[in-house]
């Protein structure tokens, strides 16, 4: 396939964004292409993972999904079952209003069917990597791939590594659930050296980038920032967007009518919300960026600590279409944190069920739910109230991880907020708060001042500290710039139909 070359910086470009579109180094490659042959490791396509109907189940068959077996790389997508298994439509439950308060469903998408790690990061993982190996840049008997992290994504890179034939390091804050941790001793070839733990919790991401750098001086280290790798963007982009537009088509089926008026996401990285810009242009639907109310980067340029893992704070990713984003929200860590409780316990269940008249399966989806999963709900129920939305009016989210990542920091939370245990009260008191008097307030329905304010924060970061050349951050405050990136796909996926063949010729 032939591509024009970019005006942009191009260096950055290929070196720090991931855009790489032909071959930088054959000698690199050849490396790769001999690690995979010997480990018999066949990678998949983009548009194979956004609709793994093409796949032949024969490539999964009696493999374990959470098992360090490069056959998974065929799972790394939405249309897993919990035990591994294809389906049709991604699982997903629609959430009523007997739990929510609205009259607008809540769709909302389960990440934790994902292999190795049950979290959708691994997708991030393989969306980063392996565009660096077709285009040999990262060369497997050579290069550590260094995942920065505030949880998932590191274990996504470090499942990724492990299986594609390379050794991971996983950075991530130390104030991380201990099962995170626990997940990292078992895949880690040499925890002691492949797990860094920098200080504070998830908005210390600026110490994570500096740990980055650190590395970086080793020649042997090779950094995926997820922040600024753009695979991330477009992988979320094809994969995620496809597998959200299949389920919301499902549920519409059934719902003449029914429109899809917006799309929740924690930003994070910024590699999911990417998603909203296919939703965007094939449904309508509004972009709603999500935050912990404790660290309001983009509602007031602030900062603080707070407990939805999975969502780094105080600043803004360098792949974050913030221009396309429609409206921000706050979401308290007090809400994710004690919802996680109700969610998870007899009492809560109990109430659930009698006093609110929640479905079974409903209650029984909500294990699925980790403290991102929650605080986007929590958003989409928000936006509901902004917007005046009615029955017709669909909301699609999605449970990046399970509540199967937090019994650590649920036993914490009973501990402090609930003295040991929780009763049919503390339910009432709980859901109350929590779900029973959800307002509009900490939300911005944004303007386009309100956009560029917030996409100027991200210059601090991105070209005072880590070095982004100007032209290509100002590039990305134009959807010409989002909308130039989706070639890419087309090109990679042609380079790793081409990658595996000389794999197979040996």
């Amino acid at each position: 396939m032939t591509v024009e070359a970019s005006p942009l910086s191009s260096a950055a470009l290929v070196d720090q964004l991931g855009l790489a579109d032909t071959v930088v180094d054959p000698a690199v490659l050849a490396n790769s292409v001999e690690r995979f042959r010997r480990q018999g490791i066949v990678l998949p396509t983009f548009a194979q993972l956004a609709d793994p109907s093409g796949i032949d189940p024969a490539r999964t068959a009696g493999v374990d999904k959470n098992a360090p077996d490069a056959r998974n790389l065929f799972r790394v997508h939405w249309f897993n079952d919990l035990a591994g298994d294809r389906v049709e439509v991604p699982d997903h439950v629609v959430l009523p209003s007997s739990l929510t308060g609205i009259e607008a469903p809540v769709i909302v998408v389960f990440g934790d069917r994902f292999p190795m790690i049950t979290a959708h990061k691994v997708l991030a993982a393989y969306s980063c990597l392996a565009p660096r190996v077709i285009c040999g840049q990262f060369d497997p008997t050579r290069h550590r791939a260094i995942w920065p992290s505030t949880g998932n994504y590191a274990r996504g890179g470090i499942a990724i590594s492990r299986i594609m034939g390379c050794r991971g390091v996983a950075i991530l804050p130390a104030g991380m659930s201990q099962e995170r941790f626990d997940w990292l001793d078992q895949w880690c070839a040499n925890p002691a050296e492949d797990v860094i733990k920098t200080v504070g919790t998830e908005s210390n991401v600026k110490e994570i980038y500096d740990a980055c750098n650190e590395l970086a001086l080793d020649p042997g280290n090779f950094v995926l920032n997820q922040f600024s790798e753009l695979g991330n963007h477009l992988g979320h982009f094809e994969v995620t967007g496809r597998a959200l537009s299949r389920v919301f088509d499902h549920v519409a089926a059934s719902h003449p009518g029914l429109r899809l008026a917006a799309f929740t996401s924690a930003t994070g990285s910024a590699g999911t919300i990417a998603a909203g810009d296919r939703l965007k242009e094939d449904y309508g639907a509004r972009i709603v960026a999500v935050e912990a109310l404790e660290c309001p980067t983009m509602l007031e340029n602030g900062f603080g600590e707070h407990n939805i893992q999975g969502i780094g704070d105080k600043h803004i990713p360098l792949i974050h279409n913030v221009m396309n984003t429609d409206i921000v929200v706050g979401i308290s860590d007090a809400a994710t944190d004690e919802l996680d409780v109700l969610y998870n316990t007899p009492a809560g269940q109990a109430y659930l069920a009698d006093r609110k008249g929640v479905p079974a399966d409903v209650i029984a989806a909500l294990e699925h739910f980790g403290f991102s999963s929650t605080c986007n709900v929590l958003a989409a129920i928000k936006t509901a109230k902004l917007l005046g939305l009615g029955p017709d009016d669909a909301i699609i989210t999605v449970a990046t991880d399970g509540g199967a990542l937090y019994p650590s920091e649920r036993a914490k939370t009973l501990a402090r907020r609930f003295d040991g245990s929780f009763d049919a009260v503390d339910a009432a008191e709980v859901y109350g708060q929590h779900l029973g008097s959800v307002d509009t307030s900490d939300m911005i329905d944004c303007t386009e001042r309100d956009k560029n304010r917030i996409f100027n924060l991200g210059y601090y970061t991105w070209v005072e500290q880590q070095g982004t050349p100007f032209d290509i951050f100002e590039a990305r405050r134009s959807q010409s710039f989002w909308r130039s990136l989706r070639r890419y796909l087309g090109v990679w996926d042609e380079m790793i139909t081409d990658f595996n063949d000389r794999v197979a010729r040996g």
